[in-house]
């Protein structure tokens, strides 16, 4: 009874933001008449009060919701694209989420509109807990969420430093490692990367990763960015042969990326592994029946989705999860 009395009101809310109650309750109903200023004067006030709308006060008092979102800051076109990523994350909650007899809600933010959307939808605790996934720059609300006691989780390690959100990740430096080892190993000298966007932890860490590696093998770095897709692969590959046409190896921070950079390495007349050794990231199933299958450093991406639900609905859950990368060898390389 006490932490409901303690609950903020409404009228709390509109006096931190300097409007009238009515105003306030507009704008927590979502209300898209109020001036852009007074809506984020009102969102702010919300977030640092803790404010819980009374209709979701009440039915938290009776019941929880049984539901758990997803939120991928992603369009609908990119996680409906062939990227292994987003089914694999699904499919890993989905199993969890239905052995803990809960149901899933999927919410896709590729817009400040909808993400703002996603914002009062969680804050007005339509459900028990909130996931994110594919992850862009320093996103605020996975720190907003976890202060005001929404359980939260994080794929990938949060780039905001004052975001303290248990996370499950990967040891992206230990896999890119072990690729670039190979290919010295192997013989090549001039190793290139295709590095994913650096927005993104995956990104920044795999490239952290190679440059590391390169150091290790006294060889002088030499990168390209591309952004996670198929044609961003063949754009960046096409640059680094240009700027460095004799390398012989190049890491690539993604399979789909390493799909359009064989394209491009065909296209240039470039054999591969021969002339060029390529490596990728992920072990997507596609990259077994690449020409030639591409040899890469596989991540569990449908267990990261089980160990993110285990560790929103663990009781005592530690600061973060890392799972293991292993390097799948096949003709590429």
């Amino acid at each position: 009874m006490t932490a409901a009395r303690e609950r903020p009101t409404l009228e709390e809310v509109a006096r931190r933001a300097g409007v009238s109650r009515a105003t306030a309750s507009r704008v927590v109903n979502g209300s898209t008449t109020v001036a852009p200023s007074i809506q984020d004067a009102v969102r702010r006030a919300v977030r640092e009060l803790g404010y819980v709308p009374n209709l979701a006060a009440r039915s938290l008092v009776t019941q929880r919701t049984e539901s758990i979102a997803l939120v991928l800051p992603e369009t609908a076109t990119r996680v409906f694209s062939d990227d292994p990523l987003f089914p694999g994350i699904v499919r890993g909650v989905s199993q969890e989420l239905e052995a803990a007899e809960r149901q899933l809600v999927l919410m896709m933010a590729g817009s400040a509109a909808s993400h703002d959307r996603i914002e009062r939808y969680a804050m007005g605790r339509h459900v028990d807990g909130v996931m994110f996934a594919s992850m862009h720059g320093m996103d605020p609300l996975p720190g907003v969420l976890a202060r005001i006691g929404m359980p939260t989780v994080c794929s990938g390690r949060p780039l905001a430093a004052t975001a303290r959100v248990p996370y499950v990740d990967v040891d992206h430096g230990a896999g890119v490692a072990s690729a670039v080892r190979h290919l010295v190993a192997g013989g090549r000298r001039r190793i290139a990367t295709i590095a994913g966007p650096q927005d993104m932890v995956a990104g920044i860490d795999r490239l952290a990763g190679y440059r590391t590696a390169l150091r290790e093998s006294r060889n002088r770095s030499i990168v390209a960015v591309g952004d996670f897709t198929r044609e961003s692969g063949a754009v960046a590959m096409r640059q680094l042969l240009d700027d460095a046409p004799a390398l012989d190896a190049v890491f690539v921070a993604s399979d789909l990326m390493a799909d359009g950079a064989l394209r491009t390495l065909r296209e240039a007349g470039r054999r591969v592994p021969h002339d060029v050794a390529v490596i990728g990231f992920d072990d997507a199933e596609f990259a077994r029946y690449t020409d030639p299958p591409l040899t890469t450093v596989r991540q569990p991406i449908i267990e990261i989705g089980r160990e993110m639900v285990r560790l929103l609905l663990a009781a005592d859950p530690p600061s973060s999860v890392i799972l293991p990368t292993e390097l799948v060898i096949r003709a590429s390389a």
